[in-house]
């Protein structure tokens, strides 16, 4: 369990003032220009012995994603690029920090700026956060009044400047190439790679592109040392977490705990428990709804972190915890996500372009079970021709619920074909 005194994000429920006046009063903006004087690499260094790894899904090493950024410019300036798209259903942790606390995540961009040699940075938001928008833009422009950011920003001899750009709601702009993309005035469609943003990213430059919650944590960890960070959670899944918790709980809500705490003790300490009771439990998604779920057996055991989730074929993804109850059914909620990729694929990959359409009608006539048992096995394969063969990972994305599904509660989907009498039509028919 995370003690108080570890906590990062104090305001996290916005009870206290959000100002920069109050970020200062709970030690944000302490000591900027200090920590900008130990050099880039020393920033670097820090950021990769506290072991950090990037809060946006993936789970990859921040500090050595940073030191991917070439050492001396060639010319091309260099641009820190933040994901504040947050469109993973079931996924609100990124929505409270720029609501809430964002000076961690202002002052973050200027001290990650410095560190890849950035002046300048963009905070892509999603185009659903209007009211995030106006608090993040107010930090903004309280840190420029206050000499935080521009010319010398916070007295550190770094000139840095910041923009919010605001998106128009596309689920796709969430991935890191499709988002530079539409920062470009694009339509947003992920790019192929190689080239890799930190050599050819926003307009041909080096760039790298961060989650909120990845940047916004890093003033803190300067601060107090990397080995404190370091601390917290199991061996190489280290440091405090943000956790989305919706779904067939008690009390849902966002919350920062030490990363490998038990999934049971999360729910039970701040959720109030599964509705129900945890026997009434039957499923969860660990990490917003790109992740294979998990029964209720795994669930007792289930430690919430990358490498234990990743060992049971799921993953810690951005860490929305989706509770699911026995009055669930469980083959609709999972259609109800293939629905939502087919809706958010932007077409330029024939697997996903077709095969998230293809899945979805399928999923549809499971869940009235109107298809044969042997049609089982074939979504299976379809899923299998969609990941890893396109050119983003939202084919993954729209793959793995499905996998899952198949993987935990294959006699639930045959029950339910029995039970219907078998297909209503033949299965070429799709």
């Amino acid at each position: 369990m995370l003690a108080d005194k570890d906590r990062i994000f104090t305001n996290l429920y916005g009870m206290l003032d959000r100002s920069l006046a109050g970020a200062r009063a709970r030690g944000h903006w302490d000591g900027t220009a200090g920590i900008i004087a130990k050099g880039r690499q020393h920033v670097i260094d820090e950021v990769k012995t506290s072991g950090l790894r990037g809060r946006g899904g993936a789970g990859f090493p921040t500090g050595l994603k940073w030191s991917f950024m070439p050492k001396q410019s060639d010319g091309r300036p260099h641009y820190l690029v933040v994901n504040a798209d947050e469109s993973e259903p079931g996924t609100c942790k990124d929505r409270e920090i720029m609501r809430h606390e964002p000076h961690t995540l202002v002052e973050g961009c200027l001290i990650a700026g410095f560190a890849m040699g950035a002046n300048t940075g963009y905070i892509y938001i999603r185009g659903e956060y209007i009211r995030e928008r106006e608090a993040l833009q107010t930090a903004i422009d309280e840190a420029y009044e206050a000499g935080l950011l521009g010319p010398d920003a916070a007295g550190s001899g770094w000139d840095f400047d910041l923009y919010l750009s605001h998106g128009a709601g596309a689920y796709i702009c969430g991935e890191e190439t499709a988002l530079l993309e539409s920062l470009e005035g694009k339509k947003g469609m992920p790019r192929l790679k190689p080239p890799f943003p930190a050599n050819t990213g926003l307009w041909g430059c080096p760039t790298t592109v961060n989650n909120v919650e990845s940047i916004a944590v890093v003033p803190t960890i300067l601060r107090r040392g990397a080995g404190w960070f370091a601390n917290i959670g199991r061996q190489n899944n280290a440091g405090t977490k943000l956790f989305a918790i919706s779904g067939h709980v008690n009390h849902p809500c966002v919350v920062e705990e030490a990363m490998s705490i038990p999934l049971k003790d999360l729910l039970e300490k701040h959720c109030g428990g599964v509705r129900g009771g945890w026997k009434n439990l039957k499923a969860v998604i660990p990490g917003g709804s790109s992740v294979p779920c998990l029964p209720a057996p795994l669930c007792d055991e289930c430690i919430m972190d990358f490498d234990w989730l990743r060992e049971q074929r799921s993953g810690l993804g951005t860490a929305a915890v989706i509770v699911m109850d026995q009055s669930t059914d469980i083959i609709k909620a999972i259609w109800r996500l293939s629905k939502f990729y087919k809706h958010e694929s932007c077409g330029q990959c024939t697997p996903c372009r077709e095969g998230t359409g293809w899945m979805m009608r399928v999923m549809d006539r499971l869940v009235r079970g109107e298809a044969e048992i042997e049609e089982i096995d074939m979504l299976l394969d379809v899923t299998k021709q969609v990941e890893g063969h396109t050119i983003c990972a939202l084919g993954d994305a729209a793959a793995w619920p499905i996998q899952g599904l198949i993987r935990h509660f294959r006699d639930e989907i045959e029950d339910r074909i029995r039970k219907a009498g078998g297909a209503r039509r033949p299965v070429a028919a799709e």
